[in-house]
């Protein structure tokens, strides 16, 4: 503990600086403690706070270029590959996606306060588009307020931050095992809440070819788009599907064949409608793997606004 302490009193910026850099990136780092106890040191000898704050943005706002441009390059393939490591795969994107589709740019302001937001709203500005300057402005102001909540309870609370410093070196070796602990708890945490909805979408899906076949036999089965509105008019739609946002006001005899399909990662978002739409007694729906994209890949065709204006 006294070697930690020293590190944080001789390089309080760099170790803000490297932990804002390394949790903004992506990686189980904690980040929010060390810009408290740097800014509580900090009060403490009566020296300024702002180049803490300026730190602690400069690091989240180079994280967030890094996503933003994979986001531009790589798009919705880099947002899967980050859902499929994510310890919160509902949330991963489906959500991100409404809010930013929702608030755009400005979203970024508060996204460092929403869990699981962060890096792929940031992901999103990219792929959707987003100009550099914009992304720059909300981001940075984003960041700032992040990184100024950190330092202001470091700032408030420099005593309490102080005895609990105290506490922790008396506690010795026993203080680190307790944050092993900690964090294994809330890793373990995670991985069960994963482990329960991934056990919660596991059901029987349709293949492309399956749902072509179908639908090339003149079937009157239903297909969902549960994708946004602003999602759907962006990269087309599967030709005759609906768009839903609530299954409540659908019309739909429970009998009735249903497809439901999103474009979103282990097909959460549809396979959690579908799964809600089984709970209302229908027996015959069934997810779309792998979504549109899977559809597209396919060579399957798909109509767009422009299209739909044409007719």
């Amino acid at each position: 503990m006294d070697t930690l302490l020293h590190i944080i009193e001789s390089y309080g910026l760099w170790v803000v600086f490297f932990c804002v850099l390394l949790d903004q990136g992506g990686l189980p780092f904690p980040s929010y403690a060390p810009m408290i106890v740097t800014a509580a040191l900090a009060t403490d000898k009566h020296e300024s706070l702002l180049p803490v704050l300026l730190v602690a943005t400069l690091a989240a706002l180079i994280a967030d270029l890094a996503w933003f441009t994979g986001g531009r390059r790589f798009g919705n393939q880099l947002l899967r590959l980050m859902c499929r490591v994510s310890l919160s795969p509902d949330s991963c994107v489906g959500m991100t996606r409404n809010i930013y589709s929702k608030w755009g740019a400005p979203s970024l302001i508060l996204a460092k306060y929403i869990p699981g937001f962060a890096a792929v709203s940031t992901t999103l500005a990219g792929e959707s588009g987003t100009s550099l300057r914009r992304f720059i402005i909300y981001d940075g102001i984003g960041a700032a307020l992040w990184a100024g909540g950190a330092v202001a309870l470091g700032a408030i609370f420099h005593e309490a931050v102080e005895a609990v410093l105290i506490q922790l070196d008396q506690l010795g070796q026993l203080a680190l095992l307790l944050l092993i602990v900690a964090i294994a708890l809330f890793v373990l945490f995670k991985w069960w809440q994963r482990h329960s909805f991934m056990a919660q979408i596991r059901m029987s899906r349709i293949s492309i070819d399956e749902l072509g076949t179908l639908l090339d036999s003149g079937s009157t089965a239903t297909i969902l788009d549960v994708r946004s509105p602003e999602r759907r008019a962006a990269s087309g739609w599967i030709p005759g599907s609906i768009s839903v946002r609530d299954i409540s006001e659908l019309k739909l005899a429970p009998g009735q064949e249903v497809i439901v399909y999103c474009d979103c990662p282990n097909d959460a978002s549809a396979a959690v409608v579908a799964r809600k739409l089984k709970e209302r007694g229908f027996k015959r729906v069934r997810p779309l793997a792998g979504g549109l994209e899977a559809w597209q890949a396919r060579g399957r065709p798909v109509d767009r606004l422009a299209m739909a204006n044409e007719q």
